[in-house]
């Protein structure tokens, strides 16, 4: 008799059917935890941001339409996530080579590099703000060498994208560090005696493990990079059209009291940011699912 059999016969008389117990939780005082939870999030994130929406709402359209398509704004919102973009790609790359290297290959002096790549997120903004401006500027050690050559790394475009690097790269290194540490060797060492070149290792047993991680990186590098202010004024040189930053257009619009439109513009960087984050964690998530059907 099968156990499908058993399990489909009465209770024997006599005996009462045995009631499932509920399951227990693991976290104790679910209930209360979690409604200090939302109760804590709602405080602030939520209401903060409700805020800045019913804000918004003290204008009219027409007046909301001019405030955030002007062609300053919109110039803004160009460099703004343009800027960060390249970024975020470029910290994906070099993030990836240093977490290899810290994690692949001992030398000296590991554990201080290991430290130095936290240094942005313990750095003031405005202090790597002028690092870096006394550094690439006209009269910096790098500026001196190569403005002479034609290659102006401060007070424009290129100063900007250099300050979302430096705040941004210990965001992927810190994020792809601990999957390379608790990849599975045996499987690239299988690779490898199964006659797979070093770059086939990579691409088919070492990426697939390493895409999901490397995509939070993105992510996080990316959203970091878009909000930055301290770091940027200082170097991008803030002109109109040009090397002006959209959080620079809110702290403009604040100091000249016009909290609408400058809630107005941070309503449409909250929507971009949103959306781009949504898209972001969905492409994630169908790396999961496609490295689980893989598997």
């Amino acid at each position: 008799m099968t156990a499908a059999t058993l399990s489909a016969l009465p209770p024997a008389p006599g005996r009462k059917a045995q009631r499932k117990r509920p399951t227990r939780r693991v976290l104790p005082g679910f209930n209360l935890t979690l409604g200090y939870t939302v109760l804590y999030l709602s405080l602030i994130v939520l209401i903060p941001l409700s805020a800045l929406v019913f804000k918004t709402f003290t204008l009219s359209w027409e007046q909301f339409w001019a405030a955030v398509s002007s062609p300053r704004v919109l110039a803004s919102y160009q460099l703004t996530f343009g800027a960060s973009f390249i970024a975020a790609l470029v910290n994906v790359f070099f993030g990836l080579l240093v977490a290899w290297v810290l994690v692949r290959y001992p030398f000296p002096g590991k554990k201080v590099i290991d430290a130095l790549v936290d240094l942005p997120f313990a750095l003031p903004t405005a202090v790597a703000g002028i690092a870096l401006t006394a550094l690439l500027a006209g009269n910096g050690w790098v500026g001196q060498v190569l403005e002479p050559q034609g290659i102006k790394l401060a007070f424009n475009r290129n100063g900007i994208v250099i300050a979302l690097i430096f705040i941004g790269l210990p965001f992927v290194v810190r994020t792809v560090q601990p999957v390379l540490e608790d990849a599975e060797k045996e499987l690239e060492e299988a690779a490898t005696c199964l006659g797979a070149t070093r770059w086939q290792t990579f691409r088919y047993v070492i990426f697939p493990t390493i895409a999901p991680a490397l995509l939070t990186g993105f992510a996080m590098a990316f959203a970091r990079a878009i909000g930055e202010y301290g770091s940027v004024i200082f170097i991008a040189g803030n002109m109109p059209m040009i090397s002006e930053i959209t959080p620079l257009i809110i702290i403009g619009k604040l100091e000249q009291y016009d909290y609408a439109g400058a809630t107005a513009v941070a309503v449409v960087m909250l929507v971009i940011s949103f959306v781009l984050l949504l898209l972001i964690n969905a492409l994630q998530a169908w790396q999961r699912r496609r490295a689980g059907v893989g598997v």
